[in-house]
């Protein structure tokens, strides 16, 4: 595993990230195999593991916690999120008022079993909840050593071209991947103005090897289902990559992340996974670099992108 820098945070992280949520963080995963995941994720050298208040109904942040119990995570970068949250029922809720993402980040340290967090990033806001009083409490809660890093997740351009430009963040995380070419000129703009960039969605939702065909589980159905209501657009133009999952000594997931790990802006690809084969093809792919023919490939299927 090759490690990199996190823009100008003093946090070095793996190159490959490890993401607790979706089917990992649900009841329906069996809490044992998904603590197996961290450890081994662990052993492989992931130092990244990302994470947020809402994901898993609330009980990802629980289970990561439990799962890195006994572990030494001195080396470890954990990554949380704010402004989204579970209800009693489960739902997902909103709050990106200062109290609120303050009780937030504490909960998110309770439940990780942490004193100080590492990373803590607002989940998805909208640019008018990005108020001064939001950002004075994040800046408060940076200097009273509770986290020590901040960001800004979101999959809107707008918000984080703002985020890049608010010397309160550090760290942007961004959807990207060879079906998000688009994100390239954010990144290098948060580059330049010594922001961290993390690529969340680094393997597009395995729609370049049409994953929503693939069904061997319940992860699958629930993955494909997914796919199909919320991301039908998506999926059709993840045809035009299959490619990628019929190039020689590289498998689709490899050069996927070899593609995103290419720019040097990028400090870490988070990939989540509910299978142990998977994880280790993952975290293979730290260092491969893509052939140069595919890279030209890439880039014909990316200019047929609307």
């Amino acid at each position: 595993m090759l490690y990199r820098p996190l823009g100008r945070t003093g946090l070095e992280v793996s190159e490959i990230g490890f993401g607790c949520a979706s089917w990992w963080a649900k009841p329906a995963f069996d809490e044992r195999q998904a603590a197996r995941l961290v450890h081994a994720a662990i052993d492989l050298g992931v130092t990244l593991f990302d994470t947020a208040a809402s994901y898993g109904a609330g009980q990802a942040e629980l289970r990561l916690g439990r799962a890195l119990q006994g572990r030494d995570a001195s080396r470890l970068v954990i990554a949380s999120k704010a402004g989204s949250y579970a209800d009693a029922g489960g739902r997902v809720r909103r709050d990106f008022s200062a109290a609120g993402i303050r009780a937030s980040a504490e909960r998110s340290l309770k439940r990780l079993g942490l004193e100080v967090l590492p990373i803590l990033q607002l989940h998805g806001p909208a640019l008018e909840e990005l108020t001064p009083e939001l950002l004075a409490v994040l800046a408060e809660l940076k200097a009273q050593g509770r986290v020590r890093a901040l960001g800004v997740n979101s999959f809107d351009p707008d918000v984080i071209a703002h985020a890049i430009g608010l010397p309160e963040l550090d760290v942007v995380m961004v959807d990207y991947n060879v079906m998000r070419p688009d994100r390239e000129p954010l990144i290098a703009r948060a580059a330049a103005a010594r922001k961290g960039v993390l690529a969340g969605m680094p393997l597009a939702m395995g729609h370049t090897g049409l994953k929503v065909a693939s069904l061997k589980g319940p992860q699958d159905l629930w993955y494909a289902a997914r796919g199909l209501v919320r991301h039908r657009r998506e999926v059709a133009s993840g045809l035009r990559f299959g490619f990628l999952h019929r190039l020689p000594e590289i498998t689709g997931s490899q050069a996927a992340l070899a593609y995103v790990l290419a720019d040097p802006a990028v400090s870490a690809a988070v990939v989540g996974t509910t299978r142990l084969a998977h994880l280790r093809e993952d975290a293979a792919a730290s260092g491969l670099r893509l052939p140069g023919e595919a890279m030209m490939r890439i880039r014909a299927a990316q200019r047929g992108l609307r």
